[in-house]
């Protein structure tokens, strides 16, 4: 049995249940250090964005306190990883450094550049899965080659998937004689110096213990409901996990296998909506893939012949769409939800991403950005596929001519205007016949609910009908 301490190296696996490399290190029956580390500089990668720091920090601390309950501790560092790494293996005397696979293409680079360097100084180094429910190599076409269409991926994910049982957490983890030093967490600088996250601290509970409350309500709730509700963002239709899949507090693989014993369990109806739910885990399987297949997405589209696509530079209307002031109300509930909870409903955030590259003609790129500067849940590979799947430009893409009508996206999903109503306080009493477009309402009625046209509520800052079609005269010059 080894003597030697084991380093844990964590980064988005801030759980004790289900942790492969944590049960590896415990296994292994020396000491194990857990540590963060926070980088300095975030070369060659897309640096956490404010909203995702925010969130990080809660989570850290829900973490060091769920392993000092298990005689353990959370070793924090700022730093470059390798070198602080390289630091504690000296300190500690650590002979093993284990951590949990990444799959953006700087930490690839990162995991290959820090493994060499290790082993080359004597230290036993383990990589071990846990963030997907496949490994992207796994899955290829017949000829060896990446997916670039659901469909086909799907199937061949459902006939390998056979997720085993979730592994236990430790009971307690066994401390070194002298634990090294550790920054304090306010050191890593991750919360606002101004606060302005008192949006996101109310609408989130962090923690390990908290995600899996969050995956029972859901299972007890919505699930049966799921395959109807899962596009209304008036209702709490989804199961709202992935902030939690994101930091690594619940794994893929206990989320599905909660949601199949649900599903075995059901009627017909629970069973159809169980399976529309599993579909989505492997949608995320599929936006890993492709990012591992195609690193170069999270800059450039997929499908090369949309480089050629002549974007719009409308400084004042990008702002319009940050803020939420774009005179369409489904868009602007999104995009103040997105600004107040860290969060958006999906069905929303196809909406405002078909309004910012379509209606407005601004590049995919604008989008994905501020997403991962406010989205709580900011994760790479989904926000890639995403604004590419609506912009038409990535794999298994919806076709740049489909361009959601807000309007009548908004009277669809939000038939009664309560999201809307929610956050979009000004236009709360307006009836539901004209809360998704207050422009068309008779002028008395507008009085009568408070709405000042461009002083209450903004007036559209583009007509859809003309956007539409300066939007498919740009796509035809592309695909000539």
């Amino acid at each position: 049995m080894p003597t030697t301490p084991c380093l844990l190296w964590l980064r988005q696996d801030l759980r004790l249940r289900d942790h492969p490399a944590l049960t590896a290190a415990y296994r292994r029956g020396g000491a194990v250090i857990p540590v963060f580390i926070h980088p300095a500089t975030a070369k060659g990668e897309w640096p956490r964005g404010a909203a995702d720091r925010y969130a990080l920090h809660q989570v850290l601390q829900s973490h060091r306190d769920a392993l000092r309950r298990r005689g353990s501790d959370l070793i924090l560092r700022r730093g470059e990883p390798a070198e602080v790494l390289l630091q504690l293996v000296a300190e500690t005397g650590a002979g093993a450094v284990y951590w949990t696979r990444r799959y953006e293409p700087a930490s690839v680079a990162l995991d290959d550049r820090l493994g060499r360097r290790l082993q080359d100084e004597g230290t036993e180094v383990r990589t071990f899965g846990g963030r997907l429910l496949l490994e992207p190599g796994e899955i290829t076409t017949r000829t060896g080659g990446p997916y670039q269409v659901f469909t086909p991926f799907y199937r061949e994910a459902l006939r390998r998937l056979r997720p085993s049982k979730p592994l236990p957490a430790p009971r307690r983890l066994r401390p070194p004689r002298r634990w090294p030093r550790s920054d304090h967490l306010e050191a890593l600088r991750l919360e606002p110096r101004i606060d302005w996250a008192g949006g996101i601290r109310t609408s989130w509970t962090w923690g390990e213990e908290a995600a899996h409350r969050r995956l029972r309500r859901f299972i007890r709730r919505a699930l049966a409901d799921y395959e109807t509700a899962r596009d209304r963002p008036d209702r709490e239709g989804t199961s709202r996990l992935s902030p939690h899949l994101h930091h690594g507090e619940i794994s893929p693989r206990q989320v599905w296998r909660a949601v199949a014993s649900a599903q075995a369990l059901g009627s017909t109806r629970e069973l159809d909506s169980a399976q529309g739910y599993l579909r989505q885990l492997i949608w995320r399987e599929f936006a890993y893939h492709l990012l591992v297949h195609f690193p170069h997405t999270p800059e450039k589209p997929l499908r090369p012949q949309f480089g050629r696509l002549r974007w719009r530079r409308a400084r004042g209307a990008l702002r319009s769409w940050q803020r939420g002031a774009t005179g369409y109300p489904i868009v602007d509930a999104g995009m103040r939800q997105l600004w107040e909870t860290g969060w958006m409903h999906n069905r929303v955030r196809m909406i405002v991403a078909s309004f910012l590259v379509k209606d407005l003609l601004l590049p995919w790129q604008e989008g994905a950005r501020w997403f991962w500067d406010t989205l709580v849940d900011a994760d790479l590979a989904n926000n890639t596929f995403g604004w590419q799947w609506v912009a038409g430009c990535g794999a298994d893409a919806a076709p740049f001519f489909r361009i959601f009508n807000p309007v009548l996206q908004g009277r669809k999903f939000d038939p009664q205007g309560d999201y809307v109503r929610r956050f979009v306080p000004e236009l709360a009493d307006l009836a539901a016949r004209w809360i998704h477009a207050p422009w068309q309402a008779p002028a008395s009625v507008r009085d009568a609910a408070g709405v000042i046209l461009d002083q209450t509520y903004p007036r559209p800052i583009v007509d859809h009908a003309v956007a539409r079609k300066r939007a498919l005269e740009a796509l035809s010059r592309v695909t000539r």
